[in-house]
């Protein structure tokens, strides 16, 4: 299999954790790739019309996308159920989290380009607010829920979600506001699929 992907992605750095946690990383073949919204790269937009990463090639070339699916797809190569509960509450529980962590994600990354991509006279400063306000209330969300229990989907989304935001929007010292979500961080981040993949 082949993943393109940057090392700065959250959305890419959920499918190498995912694969790693499956036991899978060694079957995938790691392809860099550099594009910006207004700088698209034709090589990956060949395998996704979107031109957007994560792009997972299986085995038999079909071309998977965007991160969700490719995870989904892994936890099922694996035998599935380890990644993705497969019913009751658990599986929705799982959802939902990654649903609200790429939400974060979503957020953050449109902040991202609209202050380093926008040219700053058109830079839209109510809109930037507008995606902060996101990250902030989902972030008191999750404050407020209790994270213990399997490193499923949804752990998995909101480890990346919170690197991003340490990546790219340090300054914003969330932990000073969630207490409770820094320090469920800091107990996963010794893990060996989250140490190796976190951004530089």
């Amino acid at each position: 299999m082949k993943l393109y992907f940057s090392p700065a992605s959250p959305y890419a750095r959920k499918v190498r954790v995912s694969a790693l946690e499956l036991g899978l990383a060694e079957r995938i073949e790691l392809l860099p790739v550099t594009l910006s919204p207004v700088s698209p790269n034709a090589q990956l937009r060949e395998h996704n019309p979107l031109g957007k990463i994560p792009v997972l090639l299986t085995d038999s070339g079909e071309a998977l996308y965007d991160s969700p699916v490719i995870c989904e797809y892994l936890d099922a190569l694996a035998g599935g159920g380890r990644l993705w509960p497969a019913a009751g509450p658990a599986r929705w529980r799982a959802l939902r989290r990654q649903a609200l962590a790429d939400g974060i994600t979503d957020a953050a990354v449109l902040v991202r380009y609209e202050q380093t991509v926008r040219p700053e006279a058109l830079r839209w400063s109510e809109w930037i607010e507008g995606q902060r306000l996101k990250i902030r209330t989902a972030l008191a969300e999750l404050e407020r829920e209790s994270l213990e229990g399997p490193f499923d989907i949804g752990a998995i989304s909101i480890a990346c979600a919170l690197g991003y935001l340490d990546l790219r929007f340090a300054e914003e010292r969330w932990r000073e506001h969630q207490p409770r979500l820094a320090g469920w961080l800091a107990a996963l981040a010794q893990r060996p699929s989250l140490a190796s993949s976190t951004p530089a």
